[in-house]
């Protein structure tokens, strides 16, 4: 099937929300029994690192770390926001800065400021939202960012959407006094498909859905580390509790190009096989063989694929053994869903 197709559906009592470009599984949200990102919490200040400029918290969800804490006391309550997965054993990484962030707005109470997208280019439209920008939030001290999506969308929406998050975040930033509570629970699969995936598409909601359009044997797939490049080779995947090592390899093709051809093959891929498999942190790649005047070539190729992730990813640069390296943020679940 061409185009983009939207599956919501559930599996197990499990929601899942998948993404198909032209028959392919781009993307997935799915729930876990973590914490969602997003979550606002009232926790209370714990103790101070000293040295790094931190602090533990203590939250309704475990222990917190807050960094860059400067003027808490131990005891104080704190207005707190999770930002990411939280690595087994590890405190929940939150922030201060927090954000309310739906599918055309996002309000910065402490970024005051009308903003609009960069990649809206035509000055027509970005005149329009910024009309709309200020009739919305004029008055307000908090900031705006109005997303790429605006667009193609009503006036209308985007108004309701706006006042829809200033109202709540106008409605959370004065809960700033109590004993550590969740305040807001972070979107679920489905409300984060619809947050994040504004490109049109085809949206299937009806039960089966997943069975249907071969999503559960896309995520069967995923369950190997093994991921088979077409007529190129093949590219095995590993999480270790250290790192995620990716590991390139050539087919039957033996001529002196073809460990450039699988590594230009991978690098494309890889964005969609960490997405696919909630995977961050320090990844280390191992290229096939190659030649040394072949890397610019091949960084440009991994700098070209990760241009358009959502998720942050800072492509750090060749080690002495000929590794690249890169440190990509925890933005997903390591996936976690029963297929049996």
């Amino acid at each position: 099937m061409k185009g983009r197709l939207i599956v919501l559906d559930h599996h197990k009592g499990q929601q899942i929300a998948a993404l198909m470009v032209d028959g392919r599984l781009d993307d997935v949200w799915f729930d876990t029994e973590a914490p969602r990102p997003g979550t606002i919490y009232r926790a209370i200040a714990d103790r101070p690192v000293k040295g790094m400029g931190g602090m533990f918290v203590k939250t309704p969800d475990g222990p917190g770390f807050l960094r860059h804490a400067k003027g808490l006391s131990p005891g104080q309550p704190i207005l707190v926001q999770l930002t990411s997965y939280a690595e087994p054993g590890k405190a929940l990484p939150l922030t201060q800065k927090i954000l309310f962030k739906s599918r055309f707005a996002i309000v910065t109470p402490d970024a005051p400021g009308l903003n609009i997208s960069r990649s809206i280019r035509d000055e027509e439209q970005r005149e329009t939202l910024m009309a709309i920008a200020h009739s919305e939030m004029g008055k307000s001290d908090m900031g705006l960012i109005l997303r790429s999506c605006c667009v193609t969308a009503d006036s209308s929406a985007i108004a309701e959407d706006i006042n829809a998050m200033a109202d709540l975040a106008t409605q959370i930033l004065a809960e700033q006094t109590g004993v550590a509570e969740t305040l807001l629970e972070g979107d679920g699969p489905h409300a984060l498909a619809w947050r994040e995936w504004s490109e049109p598409a085809e949206i299937e909601t009806s039960s089966g859905g997943l069975e249907q359009h071969a999503v559960l044997d896309a995520l069967e797939a995923l369950q190997s580390p093994c991921v088979t490049i077409t007529q190129a080779g093949h590219v095995y995947i590993e999480a270790t509790r250290a790192l995620v090592a990716v590991d390139v390899n050539t087919g039957p093709d033996t001529s002196p190009a073809a460990g450039l051809k699988a590594n230009l093959a991978a690098a494309k891929d890889l964005p969609r096989q960490l997405r696919l498999r909630g995977l961050g942190g320090q990844i280390v790649l191992d290229p096939a063989p190659m030649a040394k005047k072949d890397r610019r070539q091949f960084e440009t190729a991994l700098r070209n694929a990760f241009r358009t992730c959502q998720v942050d990813t800072n492509l750090v640069g060749w080690t002495t053994l000929g590794h690249f390296e890169l440190q990509r943020q925890r933005a997903r679940p390591l996936l976690q869903i029963d297929l049996s």
